[in-house]
């Protein structure tokens, strides 16, 4: 059986990724890309929490183009008054997420 390095519980009962979660500080806001296309930026997120599953999640949510670049996740197109409800879904607190 294999043991998380950080709180010590087996990997099936890991709580690590449920703490870092409500650690986060998210920001959604919008940035006018070339030729006036708009994308939906979500900031704010700490290493502990994987960005690229994070990211491939929201991409099917919305069926979108989408990258990680640094600490943030870029969406093609305005998804930002959809965005706090799903991030929601995958177990963010919404008092830790600013639009």
């Amino acid at each position: 059986m294999e043991i998380c390095p950080k709180c010590g519980l087996p990997r099936e009962a890991c709580v690590c990724t449920e703490i870092a979660k409500e650690e986060q500080k998210i920001t959604i806001d919008l940035e006018k890309k070339k030729f006036g296309k708009m994308s939906t930026v979500i900031s704010g997120f700490n290493k502990d929490i994987n960005l690229k599953e994070l990211a491939k999640k929201l991409k099917e949510e919305f069926a979108c183009g989408g990258t990680v670049k640094g600490n943030r996740i870029e969406l093609q197109g305005d998804h930002k008054k959809k965005m706090k409800r799903a991030l929601i879904e995958f177990g963010f607190p919404a008092n830790s997420i600013n639009e």
